[in-house]
């Protein structure tokens, strides 16, 4: 059996790939993760995964943090060579996982950026000019309407979409799906598009969202095409496609506070990642107090 440290990294890989299907996107991650790792191994004169322990861990996660690294960063990285190891258990090829007891430094959590309802209503209410234009406000309402991930939007196809029932079934993270609801606007908004779509489009491409030679629409594009509609309706700051998605999640718990069906319409595994929009929550209402608030404004002068 090869003992070379890349021959298992691919094996890894591949098994990421066939047997726990993440996409690729994820994949390239794990490679880039896992190849800088051993590009360390090898400076530091360990030629076999079996040869890493511990003690030799603990400097690399201190080495990149010295890089400017934040912990969040570095926790992916050492869970992606937890992960590693414990394929390497499995096919017995390591005695240990040398990362198992190794923790990142932490970092403080960052909140997403969002938009505003106002702000919101000021970039879907543009008009569109063209087939295409048409096709990005479909892609602005329906990121919002129903909270996709990019990946998820770019990968949409028709059949995917009860327009009848206003539902979309959606396949996020680990190819899991779900079934979410789309808004009256975000249908009409698709409705027009496909009807505009034959004339940019092959026909016979299942694809929701293609671009002007007719193959599906990749995920750079859209990003480019949200930030030229943001900055063509006057919104300030960059905005990416994931706003969007954060700005549903905000507002649905401010409207809601049901922590756990947004966590189920985001499709996260873990409504720890969900609670991050009840501190975006707590602010709007700090916020909310200070301004109306009697005994909270200060006295003016």
């Amino acid at each position: 059996m090869p003992t070379d440290p890349q021959h298992w990294l691919e094996r890894f890989l591949h098994h990421l790939q066939t047997e726990r299907r993440l996409s690729a996107n994820t994949l390239k991650h794990y490679r880039r993760d896992l190849q800088e790792i051993l590009c360390f191994c090898r400076n530091a004169g360990i030629p076999r995964w079996n040869d890493l322990d511990t003690h030799q861990v603990r400097p690399y996660a201190a080495q990149v943090h010295r890089r400017g690294l934040g912990g969040r960063s570095i926790q992916r990285r050492l869970s992606a060579l937890r992960s590693f190891y414990n394929y390497l258990l499995r096919e017995r090829q390591v005695s240990r996982n040398p990362a198992h007891d190794v923790s990142a430094p932490k970092s403080e959590r960052r909140l997403p950026h969002t938009l505003n309802v106002d702000d919101i209503t000021q970039l879907l209410n543009a008009t569109a000019r063209d087939a295409l234009e048409l096709r990005d406000l479909a892609i602005l309402e329906l990121m919002y309407s129903s909270g996709l991930r990019l990946g998820e939007l770019v990968a949409l196809d028709w059949d995917d979409i009860d327009v009848k029932e206003r539902m979309l079934r959606v396949t996020g993270k680990g190819a899991k799906t779900r079934v979410v609801p789309i808004g009256v606007k975000a249908v009409a908004a698709l409705q027009a598009w496909r009807r505009q779509r034959g004339q940019p489009a092959d026909t016979a491409e299942p694809a929701v969202f293609t671009g002007r030679h007719g193959r599906r629409l990749g995920a750079r594009a859209v990003q480019q095409r949200v930030r030229r509609w943001a900055r063509q309706q006057g919104l300030p700051g960059d905005i990416h496609p994931h706003t969007l998605r954060h700005s549903f999640a905000s507002h649905l718990l401010e409207s809601s506070g049901d922590l756990r069906a947004v966590q189920e319409l985001l499709g996260h595994a873990d409504i720890s990642t969900t609670q991050i929009y009840t501190h975006l929550d707590f602010q709007h209402l700090a916020r909310v107090y200070d301004q109306a608030h009697p005994r909270a404004r200060r006295a003016r002068k």
